[in-house]
């Protein structure tokens, strides 16, 4: 029974923050309207659509501090805060570019989907170096304040170089028209199914309703969130395994469905480079912020966390894999002449391979073990 109450809860966390996400991509399409060259896709985009991932990361802190009768609360916190981004990292780099290639195929826009080698490098080569000093900096048995602060200005540095090194929007651009009001539904109709723009934005979209917009989306997938941490602990509880395997997959799924959704609807808009950008750059944030900010905030407040062998081997693990994960996508997205179906099956195929290995490991499967064990001592 609890397996399928969690799941139902699951569910229905990601319904609400599918709904909220259309307020996320409104207002961050009209913030980010002077961005150009994936800058928007990279940053606004990313960050308003990797929400999820910091407000889950957060509670998983607190939701075991605070609401769990168990010895190891920190352990188990940040074991589910780090399966969430990571699990939601996998699920950008896979998932997404996978989705967006078969849609706009699918739709018969174009044959493939060329992306700027510029924008794969730039934000492909940022995410290794996120992942790789993150993997150094868990290397060790406690967690202080800084090593939360160090993710944070490594988050502070890569946005730096974005935007100063981003060129001028042509003047086609710049005429391109935002979102109007033109819903015919009731405020209580466009409350209830959670179409937030119509509700906020009475007319015209301009800075100070579209921040509104954004802040509101927030707070409903905050809370969204705090439901889906509570949903994966029963799950978990049900099929008898430790709650971070069910967040590495479940989680990071619904708490990835705003990247989704807003890389979708920029490749349907054409704009391909903003919708891989979008992807990869809210795997940096991920890491960097939505890791690095409640890592910070928790260990400044309740001093470091000490993690149990069993916390350090499992985390170094996966973040491991996610690195050799991280670096076959880069070579799938930049070899070859755009990215057409061969492409996306191949990631489907890894993102499929990757849910199984979790699951095996769950249930301590010899193969999957022994594979832990290698990627464990990868970078010893």
């Amino acid at each position: 029974m609890s397996i399928l109450m969690g799941i139902l809860i699951i569910l229905i966390c990601c319904i609400v923050i599918w709904r909220a996400s259309d307020g996320f991509e409104v207002a961050s399409e009209y913030l980010g309207r002077n961005l150009s060259d994936g800058v928007r896709g990279a940053t606004i985009n990313a960050i308003g659509s990797s929400m999820p991932e910091l407000f889950t990361t957060l509670f998983f802190f607190i939701y075991y501090a605070y609401f769990i009768d168990n010895p190891d609360l920190a352990n188990d916190g940040f074991a589910g805060g780090v399966g969430t981004t990571a699990g939601s990292a996998v699920f950008n780099g896979m998932i997404i570019p996978a989705v967006v290639i078969l849609a706009v195929i699918g739709v018969g826009m174009v044959s493939r989907v060329e992306v700027s080698r510029k924008v794969i490098l730039r934000d492909g080569l940022s995410l290794l170096v996120a992942e790789f000093c993150l993997i150094m900096l868990i290397s060790g048995t406690t967690l202080y304040w800084w090593h939360g602060l160090t993710l944070m200005l490594l988050y502070a540095v890569y946005v730096t170089v974005m935007f100063s090194t981003m060129s001028a929007k042509s003047e086609e651009d710049e005429g391109e028209e935002y979102y109007e009001n033109d819903s015919e539904s009731s405020t209580v109709q466009n409350l209830l199914s959670l179409n937030l723009a119509p509700v906020l934005v009475k007319k015209e979209i301009n800075s100070k309703n579209a921040w509104s917009l954004l802040l509101t989306s927030m707070l409903i997938i905050g809370i969204a969130c705090f439901f889906l941490v509570y949903a994966c602990e029963l799950t978990a509880h049900g099929l008898g395994i430790n709650t971070y395997f069910v967040a590495v997959i479940l989680a990071a799924a619904a708490t990835s469905v705003p990247d989704t959704i807003l890389s979708y609807r920029d490749a349907m808009d054409g704009e391909y480079d903003d919708a891989v950008a979008n992807a990869l750059g809210s795997n940096i944030f991920d890491i960097c912020f939505a890791l690095g900010f409640p890592l910070f905030i928790f260990t400044l407040l309740r001093g470091p966390i000490e993690m149990s062998p069993g916390t350090v081997d499992g985390v170094t693990e996966l973040w491991t894999l996610l690195f050799l994960l991280t670096i076959i996508a880069f070579l799938i997205y930049y070899i070859g002449k755009g990215m057409g179906r061969i492409k996306a099956y191949i990631l489907l195929s890894i993102y499929l391979l990757f849910t199984f290995y979790i699951f095996s490991k769950a249930y301590e499967q010899e193969w999957a073990m022994e594979t832990g064990k290698f990627l464990k001592n990868l970078f010893n």
